[in-house]
């Protein structure tokens, strides 16, 4: 049973950084390509950032310079680092995984097939 579970998010100050991890199980096969997307109220699901099985990477413009996505395969996990944390950055963060045959750089919520639960991330002085 595939199964993606979210953690590191929390209450940071403007200009501080978070470090969010995506465990993912269940996979069985190939290592599936990963997406971060973030919900925050009265605001579309955007795409932030995504990463293939084999470590390519995609960003929205909106993060780029500020968010990091990276995967440790051995451990199941996808990770995404934001720096220079902003009160527009506050947002549930989730992680969400493609089908393992399909490699996609994708941000469209359309395009993935497992989500996790989220993790709230909220920027405040």
């Amino acid at each position: 049973q595939v199964q993606l579970v979210e953690s590191g998010g929390g209450l940071v100050q403007p200009g501080g950084s978070l470090r969010l991890s995506c465990l993912a199980s269940g996979f069985t096969s190939e290592y599936p390509s990963i997406g971060w997307f973030r919900l925050a109220p009265g605001k579309e699901r955007e795409g932030v950032s995504c990463i293939t099985g084999s470590g390519n990477t995609f960003y929205a413009d909106s993060v780029k310079g500020r968010f990091t996505i990276s995967r440790d395969n051995a451990k199941n996990t996808v990770y995404l680092q934001i720096n220079s944390l902003k009160p527009e950055d506050t947002a549930v963060y989730y992680c969400a995984a493609v089908d393992p045959s399909v490699a996609t750089l994708s941000l469209s919520k359309l395009d993935y097939d497992y989500w996790g639960q989220g993790t709230q991330v909220t920027v405040s002085s």
